[in-house]
């Protein structure tokens, strides 16, 4: 077999084991489960898995499951107990050691001034104090793009699964933009019907072929908001930028797709350094 074909095959093994996980990240996952989705030795899978994900899968199961926690306690008023056994934690206790260890303070500090809590304050505030924006114009940029459908928290789902294709074409650029493009208000609609893409620019000598689709990310003028922290706190940033900023800046937002540029990686910088910037598609200024 084609030594391509049989990293594909890998790729495909892995990608696997990553819906699983997604689809399951609130039940009890077994490893032995995963080798036989995986379809490789229980002796050998998690090595694998770690040497080409970058990550063990245990450190992958935690970080995703913190990840959904943090953006219970920034959006939602679920009882601390209720997010810490739907995280996997049998006490509030032990989810919130593991919760310290990562985001560097308790889960009830975080729901109470975690940096969600900090746009939060701003709404309605007169100045931008704090907040770095600049306009930015853009060029038209092509990028391949693979489509999430569910939480806008999950599109790193998405984000790996280009990774994969991408790697198996042996177009996966050597400093890959890694760039969400989000369709859909998260506060209108089921959030398992929000609509995304994962997206990464590429050259024009590249096909973009299924599973990956086309996708053109719109030039023109943008507000660029710079945002740092926890993924699971940029939907207070969001309706500062909205509901603060935009009204009061004289501009008019454009029909285009906000899009976030994620600077970091998430498996290796900290959640609370985390840089992502935020840009709003504006109107040209006559």
């Amino acid at each position: 077999m084609a030594k391509d074909q049989t990293q594909a095959r890998y790729f495909d093994r892995l990608n696997r084991v990553d819906d699983y996980i997604f689809a399951h990240l609130e039940d009890e996952i077994s490893f032995d489960r995963l080798a036989e989705i995986a379809c490789l030795s229980p002796y050998h899978w998690s090595r694998i898995y770690s040497a080409m994900r970058g990550e063990t899968i245990v450190a992958t199961v935690r970080r995703l499951r913190l990840q959904r926690a943090a953006d219970r306690l920034a959006n939602s008023a679920a009882d601390i107990g209720e997010i810490a056994g739907r995280a996997g934690y049998g006490s509030t206790e032990t989810f919130g050691r593991a919760f310290r260890a990562v985001f560097d303070m308790s889960p009830a500090a975080y729901r109470e001034a975690g940096s969600h809590a900090a746009f939060t304050r701003a709404n309605g505030a007169a100045d931008a104090d704090g907040f770095a924006v600049e306009l930015v114009t853009l060029g038209e940029r092509r990028c391949a793009g693979i489509d999430h459908i569910g939480s806008y928290m999950e599109i790193d789902h998405a984000m790996g699964r280009l990774f994969s294709e991408l790697a198996v074409r042996q177009a996966l650029p050597a400093a890959p933009e890694m760039i969400g493009v989000f369709f859909d208000d998260p506060d209108l609609g089921p959030e398992k019907e929000l609509r995304s893409r994962a997206c990464l620019p590429i050259g024009e000598g590249v096909a973009i072929d299924p599973p990956m689709v086309p996708t053109t990310l719109r030039g023109g003028l943008y507000v660029r908001l710079h945002y740092t922290g926890p993924y699971a706190d940029m939907r207070g940033a969001y309706r500062w930028l909205l509901g603060t900023w935009l009204p009061g800046s004289g501009h008019e937002p454009d029909d285009a797709p906000i899009f976030e540029v994620y600077l970091d990686d998430p498996r290796v910088v900290p959640q609370s350094q985390l840089r992502t910037d935020i840009h709003l598609p504006l109107k040209a200024v006559p």
